[in-house]
């Protein structure tokens, strides 16, 4: 078992190159499957869900090389089967996204639920009506979803909760019907817009991605072509919060700063300067600056993004005074707060709100990625903390950030991999 040993109390600074998004890279990916012809993804982040979903389209009969560790070359040109493979489908959320392109392709896809991160009950209901409107039947039969179509049809979704997932799936489902669907209330993520912006370099009409409603002209087929991935907000907005709670001095280089805004304001809130340029952002902290209390609630795009939630609520458990924070997307995103306290941090949950009393520090301890955001979240309290702070079940990390000890590393953190053996 692989576990991530820091040393904290050291100060951040320096520059740090922000790879491609992980949560674009796992929509385009499968939006693939859509085009026979040679798709050439650059920018792509080199992490295990990425890895996953690639060696799904080999398993489906789909050439995949690598032209070096971030640049990608997929031929799906041969690809007829409908079914991909259980074990590893079962890994990923991201694997969802196979029944709107696999429908779009083969008019079919048999797939169990998708896995990933446990926030609690992710229905797939809204993916469900869309479907159904473009007129794929839909069952969930013996653990399995089955999904067929004798021909797709364009027609009007309207989500009756904003589903970043519905979204990008009812896409990938509509390019390729005959006739115009329309998408209301749809979610309006960056990684939603570089989708589209993906598969109409590929020929796709798709129009009004980014806004609640999303327009889709169907096309008779599409064809190849380079496509570089969009920066991750997420890794971005993790250094950001990073370089704050340290007291650092960090400069963000191959960023789009306008998908970070919802993050530096609560940043500016908190006392911390952010300083925009073209495609790079600096956070710094000056000397003797005094951190102040803020509430903030987790929603939507353009609102403040649930996957920096965790990120934030560790930063505040060292702010003076009492903040809170709401989810307002996921039902139990808060069971890392369980291994901040073993820290010595002081919250409270209940149900969707946390209730932050700032406390002086945290002490190192042993602790454990309770999913991938949480994990980031593990480091930054480790780099916070007094003494050293050990984290295990870091595989929920690997599967989102690239490169991710070695970047805080560049940076000056005290942080390292080891390898344990367990006892049986």
């Amino acid at each position: 078992m692989e576990k991530l040993v820091i040393k904290g109390g050291i100060r951040l600074a320096g520059d740090v190159e922000i790879s491609g998004a992980k949560n674009a890279a796992v929509a385009i990916i499968p939006a693939c499957l859509l085009i026979n012809g040679v798709c050439r993804l650059e920018n792509l982040p080199n992490i295990k869900d990425v890895k996953l979903y690639l060696e799904i389209l080999r398993t489906l009969g789909a050439k995949v090389e690598y032209v070096n560790a971030n640049t990608v070359d997929i031929d799906c040109s041969n690809v007829s089967s409908y079914q991909p493979d259980e074990a590893m489908a079962m890994k990923m959320r991201g694997s969802i996204y196979l029944v709107g392109a696999l429908l779009g392709r083969c008019r079919r896809c048999i797939i169990p639920p998708p896995g990933g991160c446990d926030f609690g009950t992710r229905p797939i209901d809204q993916h469900i009506k869309g479907f159904e409107a473009l007129g794929a039947e839909f069952k969930i039969e013996y653990g399995t979803i089955n999904t067929s179509a004798k021909e797709l049809i364009g027609g009007n979704v309207y989500f009756d909760v904003i589903s970043v997932g519905a979204t990008i799936n009812i896409i990938l489902g509509a390019v390729l019907a005959n006739g115009v669907t329309v998408i209301e209330n749809a979610a309006k993520e960056p990684h939603i817009v570089d989708l589209a912006n993906f598969l109409n370099a590929m020929g796709a009409k798709v129009r009004g991605a980014g806004t609640d409603t999303i327009k889709i002209i169907g096309v008779k087929a599409l064809h190849g072509g380079i496509y570089s991935i969009i920066p991750d907000q997420i890794e971005a907005g993790t250094f950001m919060i990073a370089a704050a709670a340290t007291r650092g001095d960090v400069t963000l280089k191959n960023v789009i700063p306008r998908h970070l805004e919802p993050i530096s304001a609560k940043l500016i809130e908190t006392g911390a300067m952010v300083e925009e340029y073209d495609d790079s952002i600096r956070v710094y902290v000056p000397e003797g600056a005094v951190f102040k209390r803020i509430n903030f609630i987790a929603l939507p795009y353009p609102g403040y993004p649930t996957d920096m939630q965790p990120q934030l609520v560790t930063f505040l458990s060292t702010v003076n005074g009492t903040s809170t924070a709401r989810e307002g997307v996921w039902d139990e995103r808060f069971r890392y707060v369980g291994e901040l306290k073993r820290m010595g941090a002081d919250i409270r949950v209940e149900g969707k709100l946390a209730i932050i009393n700032g406390v002086a520090r945290l002490t190192g301890a042993q602790v454990r990625a309770t999913d991938l955001r949480a994990g980031a979240a593990m480091i930054i309290a480790g780099l916070m903390a007094d003494g050293t702070t050990v984290i295990s079940d870091i595989y929920h990390i690997d599967r989102g950030y690239e490169n991710f000890e070695e970047k805080f590393i560049r940076l000056g953190g005290d942080i390292h991999r080891v390898t344990v053996i367990e006892d049986i």
